[in-house]
């Protein structure tokens, strides 16, 4: 459906005269991409920094009174949820600051406030401190970080698939999703290098809390790469040309709310299995198992890099047989890891290594493609707003309750739990890509 309602360039007259000054500089695909990695790498680092916390710390730091380790890994799981529910919010606030004030005000209020709540929790005294209050900052600060991320969607990936030629729509399209498995490795990185030369003691008390200074450090430099790219002629002409401009949530959802829905479960098997490959192994590893966690979080690391590689991958079978195969086949291969990803995760510190590598192969694959799914049914006009809202509801839906649910499951139930769990991300992925395809043909 075309658009009919236009709202004017989020674009102030500070934005509009840079881009002038640089309207003899015109950007390159590869500036746009560089741009893209380092600030997607910047918001999984935060949101990995904290994912990593929520099991090797918090847990100890703010829920010792709980009665095991179990009870307080699931009531450090359920705060880590509160940023998922926090971002469609904090989508809807700032969509209204794009409107107002431009995206560089957006984007620069979204990082520091994203940065600001990461490194606030490189302060948070412990429970025996200041009692329930450290549950409280936890919760504010985690809320923090979700609604930043709201704001913090540039429409950058989606400059650069204007700027994608038609057969290579599957190279671009995975080009943003590389950031994830470095800001995974960079915040295991860290981690580990503490975990493996301070004693426990010593990392509770002050060795954690490094990787969240650096969190705010990176943001820093990520906001300056985006700025970059948003003050760029081609930025501003996808602006007025209602590209990439910021309409308002209502409307977006009058005209595509079918597609706002089916796009957020296009992906859910991938978002579903993100953090089952991510946090739930290093929580199995550190509840019941018997390797060294830091040396555990090696075989992460280079899990992350098997994903990396895979994301590229995804890329070049997409081109070769299309999107919507690639998602659907994707989905049938995590239906199968399903099934084998428990058995390896109670066979020993060998499945387990196994679990985290192939998992991340299979992730990759998968998620290469699962962003570009988002944005593809979007009208002139909506397509900005309706990509970050449709994000939000599917990080939501796929991967914001996730840890909680699997080991929820897999403490009461046993681990077969988490591949019926996993099963049912795979299933809802298949049955909105056939009703997907039913709709395009109908209409």
């Amino acid at each position: 459906m075309a658009n009919t309602t236009h709202y004017g360039p989020s674009s102030t007259s500070m934005e509009q005269d840079a881009r002038r000054i640089h309207a003899d500089k015109p950007v390159s695909p590869g500036s746009i991409a560089i741009g893209v990695v380092i600030g997607r790498m910047s918001e999984f680092f935060d949101f990995f920094v904290y994912g990593l916390a929520s099991v090797l710390v918090f847990p100890q730091l703010v829920f010792p009174f709980a009665p095991d380790r179990l009870t307080a890994t699931l009531y450090s799981f359920a705060i880590f949820s509160l940023a998922f529910l926090a971002r469609p919010v904090g989508s809807v606030v700032f969509m209204t600051i794009d409107r107002i004030y431009g995206r560089g005000a957006k984007l620069t209020i979204a990082l520091f406030l994203l940065g600001g709540s990461t490194a606030s929790i490189a302060f948070l005294p412990g429970y025996n401190e200041i009692g329930a209050w450290s549950i409280a900052l936890l919760a504010l600060f985690r809320l923090g970080q979700g609604f930043a991320l709201g704001g913090a969607w540039d429409g950058l990936a989606s400059l650069l698939a204007l700027n994608a030629p038609p057969n290579h729509r599957g190279w671009y399209a995975m080009i943003p999703q590389i950031g994830a498995p470095i800001g995974f490795a960079l915040a295991s990185v860290l981690f580990g290098y503490f975990i493996a030369n301070l004693s426990n003691e010593d990392f509770l008390s002050w060795g954690w809390r490094y990787p969240f200074f650096v969190a705010f450090a990176i943001n820093v430099v990520a906001l300056f790469a985006r700025l970059r790219l948003v003050m760029t002629p081609d930025f501003g002409q996808a602006l007025e040309q209602h590209e990439l401009e910021a309409a308002r949530i209502r409307d977006v959802l009058r005209v595509h709310g079918r597609d706002i829905l089916l796009g957020a479960f296009v992906p859910l098997a991938s978002f579903a299995m993100f953090h089952l490959v991510t946090i739930f192994p290093l929580t199995w590893m550190y509840l019941y198992g018997t390797q060294p966690i830091g040396t555990f979080m090696v075989v992460q690391i280079v899990g992350a890099m098997v994903g990396l590689v895979a994301i590229v991958v995804s890329g070049m079978i997409a081109d070769r047989i299309g999107r919507r195969a690639q998602l659907a086949i994707c989905a049938v291969l995590i239906a199968i890891f399903s099934f084998i990803g428990p058995f390896l995760m109670g066979a020993g510190s060998e499945g387990q290594d196994a679990f985290v590598i192939i998992g991340f192969g299979v992730l990759g694959l998968s998620f290469g493609q699962a962003t570009g799914s988002i944005s593809s049914r979007f009208g002139r006009g909506y397509r900005y707003t309706g990509a970050a809202f449709t994000s939000d509801l599917a990080w939501l839906v796929g991967a914001g309750f996730a840890p909680l649910v699997a080991l929820t499951l897999s403490s009461r139930f046993g681990l077969p739990f988490v591949g019926y769990y996993l099963l049912s991300g795979a299933v809802c992925t298949l049955a909105a890509l056939a009703f997907s395809r039913a709709l395009e043909q109908r209409d």
